[in-house]
């Protein structure tokens, strides 16, 4: 396996770029005629590009089909471009593990295909390294009944957090974006949903009166995620970033925690927004 952000196993951060496929597709080919059973080395990567794509995989009946679902499979990892690179690279290392002798593309050729489409990703074993600042999770078109200095409130803080992750405060990051996260739910204070009205301040009241409001539904589960969040956040032997840390704790936030968290609380923000506006009218 490849080192990088853990939310993009989560979350893509991209497709692969246009042009990869192919090429790499065209090495695969070159690495199966050095072996007798051609299939053998399609059905190897396969295995890989299923897995990546969370597809099973199974055997293909013939050297043609296999090459027809190495084709399909590729492209639905595509989606999620550092683990389209991790199934090529591990399933290269994996196979000059099994078989002596065998030549597969080596780092050197991968960056090259990577470097010519422009794929914003270079190997450098074991870390697959961005070449492009990743872009954070967008936040949809915000509710037209949020007056004027909601959304500027709200595009303030946003852009305030991405300014502090790129600069490397990741505290800092987390921290805004969580009090962007408890501003916005008070937007429900005060509004009818079915035959009562929001009653809660803060967040995690806010929170409940929601869930008794969509039991059942994913909606209920996702306010359950967020809250269990906001929970870690809060905690002093947990995210330590809202009531501070135990000086036992560890070390501060790396930046692919902070990244990480940073997107999953634009996305509860989306909902929270999205929520609103089907409430409001």
């Amino acid at each position: 396996m490849l080192n990088f952000d853990p939310s993009w196993r989560l979350m893509s951060p991209g497709k692969i770029a246009s042009g990869v496929i192919h090429d790499l597709t065209g090495l695969i080919r070159r690495v199966a005629g050095q072996h007798g059973n051609r299939q053998h080395i399609v059905e190897h990567y396969k295995g890989y590009f299923a897995d990546a794509a969370n597809r099973p995989h199974h055997h293909s009946s013939s050297l043609s089909w296999a090459e027809t679902d190495l084709d399909t499979y590729m492209h639905e990892a595509g989606e999620n471009a550092p683990l389209f690179v991790e199934a090529f690279y591990d399933a290269g290392e994996a196979l000059k593990r099994q078989h002596e002798g065998i030549v597969v593309p080596d780092v050197t050729m991968i960056n090259h295909v990577l470097n010519t489409h422009d794929a914003g990703y270079e190997v450098n074993p074991p870390q697959l390294i961005a070449r492009r600042a990743q872009m954070p999770v967008e936040i949809e078109t915000l509710p037209p009944s949020l007056d004027a200095q909601a959304h500027e409130k709200i595009q303030r803080s946003l852009k305030q957090s991405e300014e502090y992750l790129t600069a490397g405060k990741n505290r800092q990051a987390v921290q805004e974006i969580l009090w962007l996260l408890e501003t916005v739910s008070t937007v429900f204070q005060g509004l009818p949903v079915g035959d009562g009205t929001i009653q809660g301040k803060y967040f995690n009241k806010i929170a409940d009166e929601l869930k008794l409001h969509r039991k059942g539904q994913v909606a209920e589960q996702a306010i359950n995620w967020m809250k269990t969040l906001h929970g870690y956040l809060s905690s002093p032997t947990g995210g330590g970033v809202r009531h501070g840390a135990t000086l036992t704790a560890e070390g501060e936030l790396s930046s692919h925690e902070a990244r990480l968290i940073c997107n999953l609380i634009r996305s509860y923000l989306s909902f929270l927004l999205d929520e609103y506006d089907q409430f409001a009218n």
